[in-house]
Order: structure tokens, then sequence, then C-alpha cells
């Protein structure tokens, strides 16, 4: 068995507590054809383990706060309900991973009782606060049978469940030499997908072991950019970084984390959320979409307490979703391998163009991430031949037209 599917994969970001009225494994297993046919290749589910009761946060406290890292909650069902919704996936072609938290766990987590010395303590005695946080206590990785726990905890979910890979939580709040451990010992049981939850840029070590990281701080500074803080050739720059560096970048406007504690794609892009979600689905690397962002997720979801996603029968965007991610999934072009060239244009100053190439397969793409209505030019006289937009089916010869009029926050998804 290979890893080649991640290089042309897209993950979905699945929050089973707030997904349905019911909050469970069964009932957002229902969702999964409408996913399917959306162009939804993995599914990242949150911890699905026992949630602490001791200091916990709201009403059913924090999923990352476990308590048991070899068990299911029973707010989100049972294990043989997860274990029924992997091989129902697998079998209709999707991927599973699941959300670790290595760095801390709950206050009454079983290993507290069994094993106090694998935890930090403070000069009181008491077992040390993870950054301040409340409801988590740091583990001590300096003792190596803790870690040789915390690889056979990742093993049960290998073993019994079948998943594919692992997203990790705050990767870099863990030794590294912890992780190539742990990868060298998980895969000789099946080659796992390992997305860290780390900044590609500033953990870039951590790319070593792990697939793929974050792009936080195009994340951050999109936002910044859409403020007036910054100008669109920084956002230039940036990702001129993220190109030198090694590694698979996972490109995203919203998530747990951001959507309930910074707000929701709209509250930070506005207008030009559709068209940098556009841009993640089509830049070299992964996308990353959130529960709901198909509606679209207008609201802020409550992180500790019930909030359920308003559903409704058909989201609105889930064309616009289907037709990116499928284009993602299947073009060659668009394999997470293949390069991109910029192009120059008329509006450098609000538009990025780019053009990736397989062989005689291309994608074009022309992104207005500004508030204006633009008429802009392409500069490559070596862009030939017809062109298909994705959206519209519309043709055009770009041999005889290199000229766009792009609507505020619009873009063109153009294939040859």
């Amino acid at each position: 068995m290979n890893k080649n599917w991640i290089y042309q994969t897209n993950i979905y970001e699945v929050n089973v507590r707030q997904y349905t009225q019911e909050g469970t494994i069964e009932a957002f297993s229902k969702h999964l054809p409408r996913l399917l046919e959306m162009g939804v290749q993995t599914l990242w589910f949150m911890p699905l383990t026992p949630i602490s009761a001791i200091e916990r946060k709201g009403s059913m406290g924090s999923y990352y706060a476990c308590s048991d890292y070899q068990a299911i909650s029973p707010e989100f069902g049972t294990a043989e309900a997860f274990r029924e919704l992997v091989e129902k996936a697998h079998q209709m072609g999707f991927r599973i991973i699941i959300d670790w938290v290595a760095n801390h766990t709950g206050w009454d987590h079983t290993w507290t009782k069994t094993h106090p010395e694998w935890y930090k303590k403070e000069e009181s005695g008491r077992f040390k606060r993870a950054s301040g946080m409340d409801d988590i206590i740091e583990l001590d990785y300096n003792r190596s049978d803790m870690r040789s726990a915390m690889i056979e905890a990742m093993k049960f979910w290998v073993d019994q469940f079948d998943i594919d890979g692992f997203r990790c939580d705050l990767a870099f709040w863990v030794e590294l030499n912890f992780w190539k451990q742990a990868k060298a010992a998980l895969d000789q049981v099946k080659p796992l997908f390992w997305l860290a939850e780390a900044d590609a840029l500033e953990h870039a070590s951590y790319l070593e072991v792990f697939d793929a990281a974050y792009s936080w701080k195009w994340m951050h500074q999109t936002a910044d950019y859409y403020q007036d803080k910054i100008q669109l050739s920084e956002l230039v720059s940036l990702l001129d970084q993220y190109k030198s560096g090694r590694g698979l970048k996972a490109w995203f406007t919203s998530n747990h984390d951001e959507n309930s504690w910074n707000g929701t794609e709209y509250e930070k892009y506005e207008i030009i959320a559709k068209a940098l979600m556009a841009f993640s689905c089509t830049w070299p690397g992964i996308p990353l979409i959130y529960s709901g962002q198909e509606l679209p997720l207008l609201k802020r979801l409550k992180f500790f307490d019930k909030d359920p996603i308003e559903w409704t029968d058909t989201p609105h965007l889930h064309h616009f979703y289907k037709t990116l991610l499928q284009l993602q999934a299947t073009h060659p072009a668009l394999n997470a391998r293949v390069g991109v060239e910029m192009i120059s244009n008329s509006s450098f100053d609000k538009v990025i163009s780019y053009i990736r190439k397989h062989e005689n397969r291309e994608v074009l793409m022309i992104i207005n991430f500004s508030r204006q209505h633009l008429h802009v030019d392409l500069y490559a006289d070596y862009l030939q031949g017809e062109f298909i937009n994705v959206f519209t089916q519309e043709i055009f010869n770009l041999s005889s037209q290199k000229q766009f009029q792009i609507e505020p926050g619009g873009f063109w998804a153009l294939v040859k």
C-alpha cells in the first residue's frame, strides 16, 4: 500500500458534536453520500475520545481534554459505530484520519491514576497546567515508558479501526524526536498520513516527519491584507517562502479554532472568502474544509456546549465546493507535486494569476482579492488555445483574448 493518494486529497474536518442534533457518529454517517458527491476525499474527525469531567469547560467540555486514549466518548457513540463508519467510508472511497492530542490530557485521564509519574509537575507537586489552560495538564516526554504507551495508544486506533492517519494537535508542542519514534513504529503497521498542526514555515523541521503542515501565517496575513494592513505583494512574497519549504502545505480559511474563537471566514474575509477557498483548492498543497462551510456557515459554533449546525436540504455552496473539490481531486495539473507559475497581470496589487501544468493539461487561475470590479489583462503571450471556465462552461480562446472582467472577490478557474 502506498501513500500517493495524499498528493491529490482534500480534507474535511468533522465536528461530530455540532454536526447533527444527535451529535453522534451514527447521525454523521448519513451525510457521507452528500460529502462524497461534493468531492470530499479525506475525513478528519476531531477527537472522539472521552472528555475529562474535572475542570471541564462549559456544559460538555473540550474534545481536547482526553480522559482515555483508547476509548470513544459515549457522547459520540460506540466503538462499533465508529468501526462501521470507517468500513462504510472506505467502501465509498474516503480516507479517515483522527485528531491526536499528544501533548496533554484532561485532569482525570486514566494515566493520572495509574501513572502519575508520566506528568509534569508544578513546584507544589500538582499536575502542571498546559500553557495556562485550566482543563488540561502536560505529559512528560522525558519518560520513555510514557512515550511507548502513547505509541501503543495510537496503534490501537490503527489496529482496531483501520484509520488512515493522524492530524496531530499542536504537534510542535511535542518534541520532534517523539514523532520520529512514533512514525517509525506505526508505519510498520500501515503507511499513514501525518498532518501536523504546525506552521510549515515556523516549524519547518517537523516536516522531516510529517507529510503536511498548516499554512497558518498565510491564513492570518490574508486577513491582515483584507483589513488593509499589508499589501498584496507581501502575500505573494509569503507564497514564495512556502514554495521553497519542504513538505505539503495545508490551505484553509476556517477550522474549529478559527470559527469558534476568531470568527467565521465571512467575518475575517467578507467578500474574498470564496476567492480564498478557490485559491486553497488550486494552489499546490492540500485544501482543508471545516464542517458547514458548504452552507455557508455564518455563525461561530460554541466550543464547550451543544450548538448544532443548521443544515438545509441543499447547502447553498454545495455546487461551488463540488466544482472545486472534484477539479482538485481529478485534474493531473492539481496534484500537489506539480509546481505553479505566476503570471503577470495589469492589476498586480489586487489580482493573483497563476497556471499549473502537467504535460498538455493546464489549469489557469485569475483571482481578484479586492473589493473592486476590475478589468484585468494577462501579460503572457505563451498562453494559447481554448480554455473552459469550470463554473460556467464558457469557452475562451486565449490565443486572441487575454482580457477579463472580474467582479469584487471574483475569480476565473479555466481549464485547457
